[in-house]
């Protein structure tokens, strides 16, 4: 009993317990705050993670300039019933490129972190330009302009500089060959596909929106959606009774 009487003593003096609580609070402050000033990183890298090439990260500006993450997450949270439906919960590290990231508030549609290779590039097509063709009971709004807006990017050098700016690891021979890259990934036929491939691995290489006339906002729209979730090797987890 005499411990629980102690513990009145701060219960009955508002200082006291105020005290108290700060001195609780700055040590719970340091325990977080302290480790970041000798981490090099609180990312664990993981094998596969690459830069967006230039495509991909003109079709995530896309995304982000329609508000595509208004509706969308890309965030799995690790539990069971959301690695059921989606897949392996989010790593820290798929995110580690992403500025800003886009993991979302909300869910009016399905969480878009696994997508990629999920499905088609025509059901994707076919699902921004007119949604219900292919989900019927579907709320989301139709972008069938994408597929007729050529992809005008006046300097994707420069969003690659911005990037790397701020961490993004790109490379001056990266930088330098932006738009040839940007143009190369969604026409196979192209010369710089080899060197694409050099600075992108595991890169896909397509026309994808069906169009080889030109490279539309559909293309770059359809390259950064396949790439989602592609990145990383998750058959290297053997135990999946850890995800749940």
């Amino acid at each position: 009993m005499s411990m629980f009487n102690k513990h009145a003593v701060l219960e009955k003096n508002s200082i006291l317990l105020l005290v108290g609580i700060l001195i609780v609070i700055a040590i719970g402050g340091l325990v977080e705050i302290v480790p970041l000033f000798y981490l090099k990183s609180t990312i664990e890298k993981v094998q596969g993670m690459r830069p967006y090439t230039p495509l991909e990260l003109a079709g995530r500006n896309v995304y982000i300039r329609e508000g595509c993450y208004l509706c969308h997450s890309q965030m799995i949270r690790p539990m069971r019933d959301e690695i059921e439906r989606y897949g392996h919960y989010s790593l820290a590290a798929e995110s580690m490129y992403d500025h800003p990231f886009q993991w979302g508030s909300k869910r009016t549609g399905p969480d878009l972190a696994r997508v990629g290779n999920k499905y088609s590039d025509l059901w994707h097509v076919n699902h921004l330009i007119d949604p219900r063709s292919v989900v019927p009971e579907s709320v989301m709004p139709g972008y069938p302009f994408l597929a007729k807006a050529e992809l005008k990017v006046p300097d994707i050098s420069a969003d690659l500089k911005v990037n790397r700016f701020v961490g993004v690891p790109y490379t001056d021979e990266q930088i330098a060959n932006a738009k040839a890259d940007m143009m190369a990934q969604a026409n196979p036929d192209d010369d710089n596909v080899d060197a694409l491939e050099e600075r992108y691995p595991g890169v896909m290489i397509r026309d994808f929106d069906g169009n080889p006339d030109e490279v539309t906002e559909m293309d770059a729209m359809v390259a950064y959606l396949q790439m989602l979730g592609t990145l990383v090797d998750f058959s290297i987890y053997d135990d999946k009774a850890d995800l749940r």
